[in-house]
């Protein structure tokens, strides 16, 4: 599967990570498994890295459906990481269609991962 995630309870967060081309449907089941899993908080924070992420394969409805889904508490901070300019394009879109929604959690965008975890409030990745 492209899209996979760990949760560290420890660090009370979930990483999510991408490869190559994304789905609507990837996502959307990743999204599931992790709002099931028997480890997940909703007030945990998120670390999105898509930096081998290459395209996605859905459409702008589509994103705003996944967007606007409540799986994070509106507390939670979700930091995206992305290199590819295009890639960053998508991840914003989804900043603002989530902060448009009535789930709007804190969503920012970075170009590296030190960025990401400095506002995450983050030294290191954990390690399992």
């Amino acid at each position: 599967m492209p899209y996979i995630y760990a949760v560290y309870r420890e660090n009370r967060l979930v990483i999510s990570t991408g490869y190559d081309c994304l789905t609507w449907t990837e996502i959307k089941a990743c999204q599931d498994q992790t709002k099931s899993d028997p480890a997940f908080d909703p007030e945990y924070d998120q670390l999105v890295d898509l930096r081998a992420v290459t395209s996605f394969k859905m459409n702008s409805e589509q994103a705003r459906v996944l967007a606007r889904r409540m799986i994070f508490s509106f507390t939670s901070k979700r930091a995206f990481i992305a290199a590819n300019p295009y890639i960053v394009g998508v991840a914003r879109m989804w900043e603002i269609f989530t902060e448009l929604s009535d789930n709007p959690s804190q969503i920012r965008v970075f170009y590296d991962l030190p960025s990401a975890l400095n506002w995450l409030g983050l030294r290191e990745l954990p390690i399992e």
